[in-house]
């Protein structure tokens, strides 16, 4: 399961993980969101309405370019930063191209649609 997130003329590929929360995030899908810059951390977007948790589990820490939800607050949120770990946070996917879009502005609108793979090639380990 892929994403593609719009920033204007770029494209941000993610991979999703295969649970409740990332089905449910798809099935909105395509959606704008609007993305600001939290603690220099991470960039954070809130949907319009929470996502279906059931069976999901938390992840624990977020990795740079894993891409999660903040349970509490009901926000998408894409690390750049590594982070301390929270019970708070549900694993979507992790950010698989073209980071440095994510990272040039402080704030940004984004349109957020489903792919079927991957627009670009995969980063080699």
């Amino acid at each position: 399961m892929h994403i593609t997130i719009r920033i204007g003329a770029d494209a941000v590929e993610a991979e999703l993980v295969n649970n409740s929360a990332t089905r449910d995030l798809l099935s909105r899908l395509p959606m704008t969101v609007k993305f600001e810059d939290f603690h220099a951390t991470e960039k954070i977007g809130y949907l319009p309405g929470k996502l279906d948790l059931s069976g999901a589990g938390t992840a624990g820490n977020a990795q740079i370019w894993d891409l999660m939800y903040y349970v509490p607050w009901g926000n998408l949120a894409v690390f750049y930063r590594p982070y301390s770990p929270s019970r708070d946070l549900v694993r979507l996917g992790r950010i698989v191209s073209n980071h440095s879009a994510l990272t040039r502005a402080s704030s940004f609108t984004a349109t957020i649609e489903r792919t079927t793979a991957p627009q670009s090639p995969m980063p080699q380990p």
